[in-house]
């Protein structure tokens, strides 16, 4: 998260620890409307903050099987909690329990997809591991055997491969 607070202040960053000096507080990320709404003394917190919600969001994208916008939401929803936070001492929520909640918003809604595919009759059956398995042994054995002329079966030589 450090590394997305300071993305575009790479040339400040180098010339601080060249000279041994402050480091910025972030890059690009300050130009935010959530930044410009802080205070300024709140503004390398909420900083901070964004660049974590920002990473903790491009980690569930990458890793989650199901494309959703739904924790993105809500991590800014986060985002404007803290905001407020900062201005009324309001406790914003935690995030395990902003994510669990998300995740059983998601969960929720793929069980009634489910469901409903299953009355309009959608939904494929699934075939078993055995089904597979038999279906499969049956193409290889159609690829071994070839008929010849007389319309006896015969196996294929490596030859015939090729």
């Amino acid at each position: 998260a450090s590394t997305v607070q300071i993305l575009g202040a790479e040339k400040a960053l180098f010339r601080a620890m060249k000279t041994k000096g402050n480091t910025p507080k972030y890059g690009l990320i300050y130009h935010s409307t959530f930044i410009g709404r802080a205070a300024p003394k709140n503004k390398g917190r909420i900083s901070r903050y964004l660049a974590n919600k920002c990473s903790i969001a491009s980690r569930v994208d990458c890793f989650s099987e199901e494309l959703s916008d739904k924790y993105g939401l809500k991590l800014r929803d986060q985002v404007e909690e803290r905001l407020n936070f900062y201005r009324t001492g309001a406790a914003p929520r935690k995030n395990l329990d902003v994510m669990t909640e998300v995740a059983k918003e998601i969960e929720k809604e793929q069980k009634e997809k489910t469901n409903e595919e299953k009355q309009n009759g959608d939904s494929t059956a699934k075939k078993s591991k055995k089904k597979r398995k038999r279906e499969g042994n049956e193409e290889k054995s159609k690829k071994k055997k070839k008929k010849t002329k007389d319309g006896k079966k015969k196996k294929k030589k490596k030859a015939d491969k090729e």
